[in-house]
């Protein structure tokens, strides 16, 4: 470890002008965590500076050294994101006209917290990468003042008073601290003031599975780029670790962990759980990678950080989020199963799973001797998932997990259904949707008020978290037996209206 340079960066973190704007953020102990994985977690919040993200640290530190070395003139940033946000609150407080260069596809609500700030945004280019060349160019062009995201020697520094208090809240009493990756500034400035300090504290990077350009550059032992990057943790959506960050990040970094968007999701959860509060993927990055850690390491007793770097969240990813949570905690099964297509074997079949929590639940009838189920069950824990594979194949059914499917979650659990079989639409088929007090069983009580006497036909619940569960129920019936269906219905004692004419049913169902 070059001891000079990671010396020479504790200086420039001691020195860095961040607090004219941010703030020294708190320390959030996860006490429910803590009791689950038997260490202590702790959250650094940067999640409650002014911008919601740490990168108005980075972006003042460097915007105040150029205001001190007689910097008049505008300054230009190419971000999707919480740099522009950094760079225009920055250059607000320090009366610089600041340029944001953003990709067209940047969702309206950053584009407007940008202009909120002061920036002067120009919309360029389909992605990130086209956002930055084009800012590059636009620099050279108009001798505007480039402000780089992470690999810079400022914005580094400016990032690393995040690790400087960290020292301070906590007296050196850490063992491991997880942190977030996307082109390396946090992760290098906090890294080389902590080592600086106390090389004993192990330091760990998480990136998403779909991002991981510091793993791909470590495995490696230079920087290479990525072919493509996801983009559902944008805050870290970066094709290759920063030149400047790199140098220092492979002298004394102790691991680099990756995790799934699933896994993502659920760390999202686990932060509101905690805190109430709802961070952004890449602010819930760091928790994922802790828990993936503790668990694959089986690490007891530790002092634990996660740095919850951002809650900037796009609005319309909640319900993504919130879907694929319970698969992230490996507390949820997606489940294809054929029954025997037979008057009774479905109701049969819904009796076998007992009063497990469902979801998901779809069927449609079909031409043939067998049909298909489409069922997800959540659980209390982890051994739920098996014990129910386990007790379906005893009862002579040959389960399928769908639960690492990318295509079934994503798609095919919301286009199971069809057209009913040609023999159903001779005889004639009723449609009724249904809503009933949502808790645990609910959907077994409402099937066990559906006798044999009709069969049926098309089967859907989803359960949406919300006080009533709904249910779309198709009969096979005469239109002579109508009334008799009626009664049979009402019977059931739960609310329903009658869809057989409604347009949607027509056009893609019947």
């Amino acid at each position: 470890m070059n001891s000079s340079e990671i010396n020479r960066y504790k200086r420039l973190v001691e020195s860095s002008n961040v607090y004219d704007v941010a703030l020294i953020t708190p320390i959030t102990k996860a006490y429910q965590l803590s009791k689950t994985l038997k260490n202590e977690i702790l959250l650094k919040r940067e999640d409650l500076q002014p911008i919601f993200s740490f990168k108005v640290r980075g972006a003042y530190n460097k915007l105040a050294k150029l205001r001190q070395n007689g910097l008049t003139g505008p300054v230009i940033a190419a971000s999707a994101g919480n740099h522009a946000q950094g760079v225009s609150f920055g250059a607000k407080n320090l009366g610089i006209k600041a340029y944001i260069v953003m990709p067209i596809t940047t969702p309206s609500i950053k584009v407007d917290s940008v202009k909120n700030y002061g920036g002067k945004v120009i919309l360029k280019g389909d992605n990130f990468d086209e956002a930055f060349r084009y800012a590059e160019e636009l620099a050279k062009k108009e001798s505007y003042t480039f402000i780089h995201p992470y690999d810079d020697r400022d914005v580094i520094a400016g990032q690393g008073t995040v690790g400087k208090e960290l020292i301070e809240q906590l007296d050196n009493g850490m063992d491991v601290v997880f942190v977030p990756v996307g082109g390396g500034g946090l992760l290098a400035g906090l890294g080389s003031y902590i080592k600086s300090v106390n090389p004993k504290i192990k330091i760990v990077g998480v990136e998403p599975e779909d991002a991981a350009c510091l793993k791909l550059a470590l495995d490696n032992n230079k920087r290479l780029s990525l072919a493509e990057v996801g983009l559902f943790a944008d805050g870290v959506a970066v094709k290759q670790i920063g030149k400047n960050t790199f140098s220092l990040i492979r002298q004394w970094i102790d691991d680099v962990i990756t995790v799934s968007v699933d896994e993502m999701c659920a760390a999202v959860q686990d932060t509101f759980q905690e805190t109430r509060t709802v961070p952004e993927p890449a602010g819930a990055l760091a928790l994922a990678g802790l828990k993936k850690y503790c668990q694959s390491r089986g690490l007891k007793n530790k002092k634990l950080v996660a740095i919850n770097s951002g809650s900037n969240l796009n609005f319309d990813r909640l319900g993504h989020i919130v879907e694929r949570v319970q698969l992230g905690e490996s507390k949820e099964v997606l489940l294809g199963v054929k029954i025997p297509e037979e008057k009774g074997s479905f109701r049969r079949f819904c009796k076998y799973l007992g009063k497990r929590s469902i979801s998901e639940f779809n069927y449609r009838a079909e031409e043939g001797d067998e049909a298909n189920i489409f069922v997800a069950c959540r659980f209390n824990d982890k051994a739920g998932k098996g014990k129910l594979i386990k007790h379906l194949k005893s009862k002579g059914f040959s389960p399928k997990d769908l639960s690492e499917n990318e295509v079934a979650k994503l798609h095919i659990k919301h286009m199971v259904g069809g057209r009913a079989p040609k023999g159903v639409c001779l005889r004639g088929e009723y449609i009724f949707r249904v809503e009933f007090p949502e808790r645990p069983g609910a959907l077994l009580d409402f099937l066990d008020k559906l006798s044999d006497e009709f069969n049926i036909t098309l089967f859907h619940y989803r359960n949406q978290g919300s006080a009533y569960g709904r249910v779309l129920v198709g009969f096979e019936s005469k239109e002579k037996n109508y009334s008799k269906l009626q009664k049979y219905m009402n019977a059931t004692g739960f609310r329903y209206w009658d869809e057989t004419q409604n347009s949607a049913y027509k056009a893609f169902l019947k």
